[in-house]
């Protein structure tokens, strides 16, 4: 999810691909595969789930899984 705002100021609080790559200008390394990657590719499958909590509750939503497929052909 993003906003289009930096999530903090030092770079263990950047949140998103894009926020991690500077917007495609540097490249990151993805642990399990070691494959540097700037943007999602076709065939990535992206899973989110949310949640925060305070004194006495806790509220958010489980897994959204999604994969990225190829663009159409026209």
């Amino acid at each position: 999810m993003g906003s289009g705002t930096i999530s903090g100021p030092t770079p263990e609080s950047l949140g998103s691909l894009l926020e991690l790559t500077w917007g495609g200008q540097k490249t990151i390394t993805i642990p399990e595969t070691g494959e540097e990657r700037k943007y999602l590719q076709d065939g990535d499958t992206v899973i989110m789930e949310g949640w925060c909590q305070g004194n006495g509750y806790k509220i958010g939503f489980g897994k959204c899984t999604g994969t990225v497929l190829p663009a159409l052909q026209k």
